[in-house]
């Protein structure tokens, strides 16, 4: 049987905002899962339309999308596509889980929640004549998922082709948060086991690995046991945790051990009561700058992730929390304007106060204002955000925040490592057009090492 995996490329990626790099980081691991759950003999391509531009005039047995919230539209013209030539269409993801009898009207079957749970489930039926209309979530056993097939991807089209997860899901409510709803009324956090981690680790050749998972420290045993095995690896990883995970114990000392140098923290909000608002649990109560020296003394680089647009924020807010950013010496940060994406508690709190403007999804990238705030207009809003960027990667402030760290390493990582990924942009699009990314993943490793 011949199946296609389509990921269409986020509205963004073709918008005035497109940075090829950006886009440019990450094969689609998803896709390459659920290929996992294919026969041997079944006749597989994996489509990134990020990294390729796509020829859809083939005649396959079966199309699977996977859909976010900015790429609804493309993938609903995608599928519309193949349907009117009488070929079936499956869809699934973040979007299509939210809402889906809208992704209904652009395809066969649409499958709901963790797709290892609901693809194979469909892919039999489809093999039997039998396919439903949805699938619905459900709980699942990861004890025996595949290994993903990374054959199937254009590992020369990215920069970071190492990357895995071994965690689904998230334990914490956070309101605004799209990934919450994908779980919503079901479990929302599984596990792998650690031989089946150590077995994904091990197939991956290169120095450099990306953890995509919500939180590496949401198990904390599991973690723990994890960075024991990774010792002596010669690992150099990067990944997602949370202010009070960097705090609470020595669990960040044996991450760095194991290999762990850049870290994605969700700040969100220096303001208590914005944190209260939206669930922001794991940070109230947290001093910032305890997490942040540690980090610095480890020699762990910070990527800061905040939210703009919040109910207690003001116009001066934008400037205040970009300075904050720079003091406090964040090696890359990026910035969000507040977004109700359909699925969450704060998209059902905003639908119920009559404050959602407009459900354009190609709007809700965390670019555009698409609610009503007490105090700040749609226009200024997203006039501040962008001078939020502009100000904080400009040259005497990436400066700034590199001289903030205790050690010369620390000064000199920050330098090259926040120069590089925002200030050579030329740079960056030849990389991309030429597919150089083997040395560039090596400066990568030496900045991280």
């Amino acid at each position: 049987m011949k199946i296609r995996f389509v990921l269409p490329a986020l509205q963004e990626a073709k918008g005035p905002y497109w940075r090829p790099i950006k886009y440019s980081l990450f094969p689609p691991l998803g896709l390459a899962t659920l290929a996992a759950f294919c026969r041997e003999d079944d006749q597989i391509t994996i489509t990134d339309e990020h990294v390729e531009e796509p020829n859809y005039d083939d005649e396959p047995d079966l199309v699977c999308i996977e859909t976010y919230i900015t790429n609804a539209y493309r993938a609903y013209a995608i599928a519309d596509q193949y349907r009117k030539r009488g070929i079936y269409v499956t869809m699934g993801g973040l979007h299509a889980t939210t809402l889906p009898q809208e992704a209904k009207q652009h395809a066969d079957t649409v499958l709901l929640g963790i797709g290892e749970n609901a693809f194979p489930r469909f892919l039999h039926d489809f093999r039997q004549g039998e396919p439903k209309p949805f699938y619905e979530r459900g709980n699942v056993d990861l004890s025996l998922l595949p290994m993903p097939r990374r054959d199937l991807f254009q590992k020369h089209a990215y920069l970071v082709p190492n990357s895995m997860v071994f965690t689904r899901g998230c334990p914490n409510r956070c309101s605004f948060c799209y990934v919450s709803s994908f779980f919503r009324g079901g479990k929302s956090f599984y596990t792998l086991k650690l031989d089946r981690i150590l077995k994904e680790i091990d197939s991956l050749h290169g120095r450099h690995l990306y953890f995509l998972d919500d939180n590496l420290f949401a198990d904390k045993k599991l973690s723990r046991d994890l960075f024991r095995e990774m010792r002596g690896m010669g690992k150099l990883f990067q990944g997602a945790v949370t202010v009070r995970g960097v705090i609470e114990d020595d669990l960040i000392e044996q991450a760095y051990e194991a290999g762990f140098r850049s870290a994605f923290i969700g700040f969100e909000s220096t303001n208590t009561a914005n944190l209260k608002q939206t669930n922001k649990l794991s940070n109230i109560g947290q001093d910032y700058h305890v997490a942040i020296e540690r980090l610095d003394r480890l020699g762990i680089m910070i990527n800061g992730s905040f939210i703009f647009g919040m109910d207690e924020d003001a116009p001066q807010t934008f400037e205040e929390t970009t300075r904050w950013a720079i003091d406090s010496g964040i090696t890359t940060a990026t910035f969000h304007l507040l977004t109700p994406y359909p699925g969450t508690t704060l998209h059902d709190q905003m639908k119920a106060q009559n404050r959602i403007t407009h459900w354009n999804w190609n709007d809700y990238d965390t670019r555009h204002l698409v609610f009503r705030h007490p105090v700040l207009s749609k226009e200024e809003a997203e006039r501040l955000y962008h001078e939020a960027y502009r100000e904080f990667y400009r040259w005497h402030n990436i400066a700034s925040a590199s001289a903030t760290h205790e050690r010369l390493r620390m000064k000199l990582k920050h330098l090259i490592y926040a120069g590089a990924w925002k200030r050579f942009e030329p740079i960056w699009n030849f990389i991309v057009k030429e597919k150089l990314f083997t040395p560039a993943r090596r400066l990568l490793e030496m900045t991280l090492k």
